[in-house]
């Protein structure tokens, strides 16, 4: 019988029982001192793969927006970025913003028409580099593109190894070190300065430069304090609502760019206070702005937690990028917890199926998707429309970034070397173990539709080494099956399996998905399986809109919905599974559509007559328990990442 060594990772900190600090990982890049070592290490990009229906959603998205968004949109088909010298070509975030998706897409799938779009945008960026460090188009004056460009630059590098990447982005960091600092509060350069700390300590960590740590000093030091910002958090109720004056410091984009930098900064810094404010901030934006699926309101800026008010893509795509900083950092299993609320949850329930339209702003409860006046807090009138362009066009630019990144954060390297599942779904893994075998590792499963991951050793030579199971804090009764041997692993934690690897071993881990529930506005119910949201099944009737798009190869669309929306359910909060049951499905090739939802719940409920329409949208939720007159009918939900329209915080019938 194989011997194996099991142990714990606890919340937040990385340690392996019965066993001596750990030394760093030597296959991959990690923190030069003075930095701190990061509680796991990221890989290069493409040594994390999309398989089984991952590789089909990556697949509809190269095929949708993001594999042709450049050859009719005038924002990037005339891009500066590109080496367009025409004066109206874009110079500022959207070509940063939209290679920070095209660039980890193309390589995860190894995509040649893709990967030649990101050879065409990327020559003219590396030829770009002036004498004073400077890079970008001439005509940009403002560093924060050049703070996304370097994200992209070094995903880029990873990928190809390019050795023009490293010197451009030493210049830069050169130019920055002589310049004055130039972060003020009141541009988007200055609250978003630590965007810049991403790349500075990738460079440090590659170029042992600590000129590039003193520049990363500068700006923490003069740019906006984010770390106080969440540690005394202002905004205690959606901005207008007291007179709050909206601006960038309640703007929803930066907050979920921002989370993630006290954390990365601690790594500098080893301040307890910046862990602190990573842990206070999130607490508050749960608190005062929380919405289903891990996000935080925000329509523009901070908007309560009325489940009517929007959360902008942008934030989403963000927040999600934050998360995957912060689990590399601080090896927090609630940080990677969230991070697959967002990824299975809010990341495709604002697109639709085929990744030809994204919204502005999406709903927990959304009910109607139109141009119409709603009570956000400062966007226009089309900002939950789906469609090419709605409301800004950042998020047309920025989208694109947050399945590719999920998958490639989904495994890390750790200093024990060996690898950690930081998410689960279909992927596999090609990385160096041990003493420095290559090997393959395989997660074959349809998580987060059903909770069996089987993950498969596919490499001809044997090798020693710990796995790294992440075991979700709502996980009760997980099981890991290992050589013959269960294991019942504490949910909240790293669960460790440091065994002999041979090629066509198997471990078997069961995530048990017993419905759950969670109390929301006005009493009302929430209802969770694993990392999905469950939302009520509403009819779609979708109408196309007429946005001066008409020349272009997009549509778009309104939609109304066609079912009762209004329901109450019969519900025990306790004990769900009493009335409720879960059927599942075969996932589709297309995996969030509404028409074949991989698991479907079964309720009963009846229509809420009083419950109507306030501002376009759904009205706040009568309190709990509500009573109903209506008859008693069957309801059906699906995973909210099948919705385009939904209900998901819902009241629910007195027994």
């Amino acid at each position: 019988m194989q011997s194996l060594v099991i142990g714990l990772c606890v919340v937040g900190i990385l340690v392996t029982c019965g066993l001596a600090a750990e030394p760093a990982n030597k296959h991959y890049p990690v923190n030069r001192e003075p930095l701190l070592q990061s509680k796991f290490v990221p890989l290069p990009l493409g040594t994390v793969r999309p398989e089984g229906w991952l590789k089909d959603q990556l697949n509809v998205q190269a095929k949708g927006l993001t594999g042709n968004l450049d050859e009719f949109w005038a924002s990037l088909a005339n891009n500066a970025w590109k080496g367009s010298k025409d004066k109206d070509a874009e110079a500022w975030e959207r070509g940063p913003y939209y290679l920070d998706g095209l660039v980890p897409l193309a390589y995860l799938l190894n995509d040649q028409r893709l990967i030649a779009k990101v050879k065409s945008w990327m020559e003219p960026i590396l030829a770009s580099g002036r004498p004073d460090g400077w890079f970008g188009p001439e005509k940009n004056k403002d560093r924060w593109p050049l703070a996304v460009a370097m994200k992209v630059l070094i995903q880029y590098q990873e990928a190809t190894g390019d050795p023009r990447v490293i010197p451009l982005l030493q210049n830069y960091f050169k130019y920055l070190k002589t310049a004055p600092p130039d972060w003020p509060d009141e541009h988007w350069r200055g609250v978003r300065a630590m965007e810049n700390i991403v790349a500075a300590y990738w460079l440090y960590n590659r170029t042992g430069d600590k000129t590039i740590l003193e520049v990363a000093d500068s700006i923490y030091n003069n740019s906006f304090k984010w770390t106080d910002y969440f540690l005394d958090f202002p905004y205690t109720d959606e901005v207008l609502a007291k007179g709050f004056k909206p601006g960038h410091p309640s703007h929803v984009v930066n907050i979920a760019m921002a989370v993630k930098h006290p954390g990365m900064r601690y790594i500098q810094a080893r301040d307890p206070r910046l862990v602190e404010a990573v842990k206070s901030g999130l607490a508050s934006l749960d608190k005062y702005h929380g919405q289903v699926t891990g996000r935080f309101s925000g329509d523009e800026h901070l908007s309560g937690r009325h489940p009517s008010q929007g959360t902008e893509l942008c934030a989403v795509v963000e927040f999600m990028f934050s998360l995957e900083n912060l689990v590399a950092a601080l090896g927090n299993v609630a940080h990677a917890d969230r991070l697959e609320l967002l990824a299975y949850n809010a990341n495709p329930g604002t697109c639709t199926p085929d990744y030809w339209a994204h919204q502005y702003d999406q709903q927990a409860n959304q009910v109607l998707v139109s141009v119409a006046k709603r009570q956000w807090s400062t966007n226009g009138d089309a900002s939950n429309v789906y469609g090419l362009e709605p409301n800004f066009g950042c998020c047309t630019a920025n989208m694109h970034q947050g399945w590719p990144k999920f998958v490639s954060s989904m495994w890390m390297a750790t200093h024990d070397q060996g690898l950690a599942v930081i998410a689960y779904g279909p992927s596999s893994v090609k990385a160096k173990v041990g003493d420095g075998v290559e090997v393959t590792l395989v997660a074959l499963t349809e998580y987060p539709f059903d909770g069996l991951v089987r993950i498969r050793m596919d490499s001809p030579q044997s090798a020693k080494f710990p796995l790294h199971l992440r075991i979700p804090a709502w996980a009760t009764g997980a099981k890991i099956k290992a050589s013959d041997q269960t294991i019942d692993p504490r949910p909240g934690t790293f669960a460790v399996v440091d065994r002999l690897w041979k090629n066509g071993d198997v471990l078997e881990l069961t995530l048990p998905m017993s419905l759950r529930t969670e109390t929301r506005y006005n009493n009302a119910l929430s209802i969770i399986r694993g990392p999905l949201y469950f939302s009520v099944r509403v009819g779609e009737k979708y109408k196309e809109i007429k946005r001066h798009h008409e020349t272009l190869p997009v549509i778009d669309w309104s939609i109304e919905p066609t079912t009762p929306w209004n329901y109450g359910l019969l519900v025990d909060r306790e004990n769900p599974e009493k009335s409720i049951t879960v059927e599942k499905r075969k996932i589709s090739k297309l995996p969030f559509d509404q028409q074949n939802p991989p698991v479907v719940l079964k309720a009963k409920g009846r229509v809420l007559p009083q419950w109507e329409m306030a501002q376009n949208s759904a009205g706040a939720p009568p309190v709990s328990p509500v009573s109903s007159d209506q008859p008693l009918v069957d309801v059906e939900l699906i995973p909210y990442g099948n919705t385009r329209l939904r209900v998901t915080e819902i009241p629910v019938l007195a027994q």
